[in-house]
């Protein structure tokens, strides 16, 4: 993401951050704009151009629309709990 958790450089990254925090989850950040390796890396791995990206146990879940739409719907939470039951 742009930023780190305590500090969001962007409004999406905000928008993701909050989602995971309303949610009390355990979550990590990495800022890529300290890192333009793991930036351009990412955006490889993923096949996703766009930051923040979300992974869920290691998987590419999706950027900032993608969460907001499956929280709006809970899919997020469901996915979250069996992630964390794992």
């Amino acid at each position: 993401m742009k930023g780190t958790k305590d500090f969001p450089q962007c409004g999406f990254s905000n928008t993701v951050v909050s989602i995971l925090k309303s949610l009390n989850v355990p979550f990590e950040t990495h800022n890529i704009l300290e890192n333009e390796l793991l930036r351009q890396g990412l955006k490889e791995y993923s096949n996703w151009p766009t930051f923040p990206q979300l992974y869920i146990d290691g998987e590419f879940f999706g950027g900032c629309d993608i969460t907001v739409e499956s929280y709006k719907s809970g899919e997020l939470q469901e996915v979250l709990e069996r992630a964390m039951c794992s």
